[in-house]
Formats: structure tokens, sequence, C-alpha cells
């Protein structure tokens, strides 16, 4: 029988590899912790993308008492495409000119455009609104929802992989039901004018936008055959705008926008590629 003889510098060796476990274990705890941290970020991520949507309808929840009006964002369809979509547009108040007092007016569009080139798309809407429009010392009068449509184009300035500059020019007309006061028979139009530059950059599936835009309000006031135009208070046309389009597929975007100093309104659209 032979003995062998233990070599003690192995025994420390073997010690030292003995506490290995525990160190690559804290490691482990320590990759997996700084994981499930990156993984709140990551944009595959199903908590990620259900908070991407949630939050910035909170956001502008609170700015719904600012300044905004829609002007498509900055993504548009390629040459011979179609993008359609759904979008609801509240003007909460636009001040006239001179004593005309303000306005107000909710819009429910049908959207679709399409791909001239690729650098330019024409924008059509067809839906319905209404107009409450109210006179300074008097009662607001309220035109029930009718017929409202518009038009418009957009033109890409600049295009390079992720960031992109757009101007657009929009159009609105609303044309509610009449209605008969004590003065006669009323009716009412509204005719929404804008032009705009916007810059964006994409961030995974949320592309944020900046811009700037020129808007014009007419309010166009009937009464039996006197008929009067109204424009809004130029002094408040031009606005700072800032969007977000947030795209859960290739096809489908949601579009939430807000801006400052021109009008009281928010937008929000539901958008598909076809």
């Amino acid at each position: 029988m032979s003995i062998k003889t233990l070599n003690p510098k192995h025994e420390i060796r073997n010690s030292k590899q003995y506490l290995n476990p525990n160190t690559k274990i804290q490691n482990r705890r320590i990759l997996i912790f700084e994981f499930k941290i990156w993984n709140l970020f990551r944009i595959s991520d199903f908590g990620f993308r259900i908070s991407m949507v949630v939050l910035p309808i909170l956001v502008f929840g609170f700015w719904v008492t600012l300044y905004a009006a829609p002007c498509y964002g900055t993504r548009m369809p390629q040459k011979g495409k179609f993008f359609a979509g759904l979008e609801s547009h509240s003007i909460f108040k636009r001040y006239l000119e001179k004593d005309n007092g303000k306005l107000r007016s909710t819009q429910y569009f049908v959207l679709l455009s399409y791909g001239a080139y690729d650098w330019l798309s024409i924008d059509l809407k067809c839906g319905g609104g209404n107009i409450k429009q109210h006179p300074e010392n008097r009662a607001e009068i309220d035109y029930s929802l009718n017929f409202a449509g518009g038009y418009g184009l957009r033109l890409g300035l600049y295009d390079n992989d992720n960031t992109r500059m757009v101007f657009g020019f929009q159009h609105i007309s609303v044309h509610p039901k009449s209605r008969r006061l004590e003065d006669g028979r009323n009716k009412a139009v509204l005719d929404d004018w804008q032009v705009s530059i916007l810059l964006s950059q994409r961030f995974g599936k949320a592309t944020p936008y900046l811009g700037t835009r020129w808007s014009r309000l007419d309010y166009i006031h009937r009464i039996d055959d006197e008929r009067k135009r109204v424009m809004s208070d130029l002094t408040k046309s031009v606005g700072l705008i800032f969007g977000l389009d947030f795209a859960p597929t290739d096809k489908i975007w949601f579009n939430l926008e807000a801006g400052f100093l021109d009008s009281q309104a928010v937008a929000f659209s539901v958008n598909f590629a076809l």
C-alpha cells in the first residue's frame, strides 16, 4: 500500500477555488440584476411597449390645457403606397379678432394619405365636426355635428436613416348644422389653414418630433342672408409643436401632438399602412 503526500500548495489552491462558486453566484446575481434593469428599457419588452403607450397619453392628458394642432407627423407613405387612419381633433379655445370672443370645435376624421413620390404625400380627410362660438357678453352658440373635411400635402425636405424634416400644408373646413335663434337663421363655417416644418428623430418604435407652424382660423357666420367672415387673432398665429409617433408594429402607429402659442387644442390618431 502506498501513501500519497498531499501538496499544501495544492490544498491552498483548492481552498481558493472553493470560494469561487460563491463569487460566481454573486457576480451572476449582479449580472441578472443589471440584465433585469436593462430589460425594462428593451424595445421588445412587453412592459416597455405598454408604458410607451400609456405614458404619452398621461402626459398629453395634462397638456390638454396647453396649445396644439394636428400636422400628421413626419411619417410619409412611399411612392404608390397609402396610409389610412382615424383622427380626433379638439379645439378647446381659439380667440377671434377684435371683440368676437372665442370658439371651440370637436372634429372626427377618416384619414387617407397617398405617396405621389417618396418625398411628396397627398393628405385627405373626411368626417364630421361641430362649432361652439362664444361672443363677448353673449351666450355661447352651439352648432351641432355635421360634415367636415380637409386636404393638404407634405414635402420631405431631409431624410437620413432615423432623422427626417418635413414641410406641411393643411386645410380643414367644418360645416355644422345651422340654428334658428331670435335674430334669424344662424349658420357657421370654420376654415383652418396652416403651414408647418417638423424635425423628427426615431428611437426604436418611438419617434418624437419638434417644429413650428403658422396658422389662421376663419369663422364664417351668416344670419339669414347677411354673411360675415371673422379671422382668428393674428397676434397668436405662430406656434411651437411637439409630437410623438409610437409604432407597436411596422404597419400600425399612434400619433399624439401638442404645441404652444397659437391655439388651445389636442389631436390623437390611429394610423395604418395599407
